[in-house]
């Protein structure tokens, strides 16, 4: 006998915007959040930098959208961008309240810093791991309502649709298949980073949500937009150790293999340049030798008051920003693109929304502008309020037949597979990409999918593994209908 339960809403994803979202929600019913690891097994936790906000009065929501634009190339949506600026003093307000403890001046005044493309300092920020102080409050919140029920290490498998319209999930939990209903279904799983070889984001981020909702008939968007974060320490494995914009948005500097610095000769911004532009640099300096980040020149106490977690990460694998130039290299770090989502975060599949970096509202356009991701995951999922009174009153019970066997799987294939897909994405479908290339990529990923097809049944790894290539071939086929470069996608004829 098949397993069934009902919620009034389902949340898949334990980062912000599944968090907020969840905690919105418990004012209309229960809520069910599903997560296929740990609760703060996401990207908001790998977070460095900050929020971005209009607080300060010599600062504008005009400027903050300004910035936004010219960083995504005015592929933006414009309504988009004017809500998630609009929205930023509130968000800030909502996690003061719910707990965060963001740096202050003396006077008790938030401190804010520069970021790339900003045009004023509105980065407000929990020293050099913002994303890890707001996840531990917004868990602790949630595991504090009695609205909601949590779910840890439990797969969504397949979203239930008929019609499209969606009615609930089914989830492999504890090696059981269980259909879950809803009056809606909320996915917020985060990007695509492990698509490639170098990344900054967490293992689980292997764009399981865009998978599923195309599956289901959802449509997505702006796919080739694959933003990839200038500075990460360059180690032998992912995922990288961030190196925070922030470092460069305080005064550090990019040094080539000759220990001189380059980006003045790049762009009139130098450091604080859009980020498609400084990965793009740092990629064509390291054709020559090793490229350095360098805060050394900065005071000590400065650098370990404003940096303590990133001087303490690099410390324990033998580098220090107080003393030195370090390492660096691009890696894979955000999703522009995503599942194509009106601002309220309506997708194409009635009741199916999406938030965050899974869904595309137009806020990014081509190319994020920093610190505008965690802004993103508290805004929107707002918009959800205004959607109650359309969906349904109580969650409908259809019945599906499961037809995915749980079973085991040879784990060498699963991960030779993985491996395979990550160095063709790096490869290919990078940081600068060819029509060639591209062509290449997608040869090379269908022969996988057709490899791997072959395997019956599920399990998780495997589950994630079929994803990737979904969403890899997606990124792929997306970046070929581009013909020309556009922010994050560039595209050498």
């Amino acid at each position: 006998m098949q397993q069934e339960k009902t919620f009034d809403f389902i949340v898949v994803g334990s980062g912000i915007a599944g968090l907020n979202t969840a905690l919105i929600l418990t004012h209309y019913g229960k809520v069910l959040v599903i997560t296929k690891k740990k609760l703060n097994d996401a990207s908001t936790n790998l977070a460095q930098g900050g929020i971005a906000a209009v607080l300060k009065k010599e600062d504008s929501a005009a400027s903050h959208v300004r910035d936004t634009l010219n960083a995504g190339y005015h592929h933006n949506k414009k309504s988009a961008v004017k809500l998630l600026v609009k929205g930023g003093a509130k968000a800030v307000d909502t996690l003061v309240k719910l707990g965060v403890n963001f740096d202050k001046h003396q006077s008790g005044e938030l401190l804010s810093s520069y970021e790339a493309a900003h045009s004023s300092p509105r980065i407000v920020h929990a020293t050099d791991f913002t994303g890890r102080e707001i996840e531990k409050i917004l868990i602790a919140n949630v595991l504090e309502n009695k609205n909601i029920e949590v779910w840890e290490n439990t797969v969504a498998v397949n979203l239930i649709v008929k019609n499209k319209k969606c009615f609930g999930v089914q989830v492999l939990k504890n090696k059981k298949i269980i259909n879950v209903y809803s009056r809606a279904v909320i996915l917020a799983t985060g990007g695509v980073g492990q698509l490639y070889q170098w990344t900054t984001n967490p293992t689980i981020a292997t764009g399981d949500g865009i998978a599923l909702a195309y599956q289901a008939g959802a449509q997505v968007k702006d796919l080739e937009f694959i933003q990839f974060h200038p500075t990460a320490l360059q180690e032998n494995a992912s995922p990288l150790l961030l190196l925070s914009e922030a470092l460069r948005g305080e005064g550090a500097i990019l040094l080539n293999s000759k220990h001189q610095r380059f980006m003045p000769k790049y762009h009139s911004q130098k450091e604080l340049a859009p980020r498609d532009v400084v990965a793009r640099a740092i990629f064509e300096e390291q054709k020559k030798g090793p490229v350095y980040l360098d805060i050394s020149h900065l005071k000590k106490a400065f650098i370990l008051k404003r940096f303590p977690n990133i001087s303490r990460e690099a410390k324990k694998r033998g580098f220090d920003l107080t003393k030195q130039p370090i390492p660096i290299t691009p890696a894979a770090h955000f999703l522009c693109g995503g599942i194509a989502t009106d601002t309220y975060g309506r997708t194409s599949i009635k009741n199916l929304f999406a938030y965050g970096e899974t869904a595309v509202t137009g806020v990014h356009g081509a190319n994020r502008l920093a610190s505008n991701s965690l802004l993103e995951g508290m805004v929107f999922p707002e918009q959800i309020k205004h959607c109650i009174d359309e969906l349904p009153q109580d969650p409908i019970v259809i019945k599906i037949l499961n037809n995915k066997l749980v079973t085991s799987h040879s784990s060498l294939v699963t991960e030779t597979i993985r491996n395979e897909i990550q160095t063709i994405m790096w490869q290919y479908v990078g940081i600068i990409r060819k029509q060639s290339g591209l062509e290449t990529a997608l040869k090379k990923l269908k022969k996988l999918q057709k490899e791997i097809e072959k395997s019956n049944g599920i399990d998780p790894r495997l589950f994630e593994t079929k994803n990737m290539l979904t969403v890899a071939i997606l990124i792929t086929k997306a970046a070929q209908k581009r013909k020309e470069s556009l922010g994050t996608h560039f595209i050498k004829n």
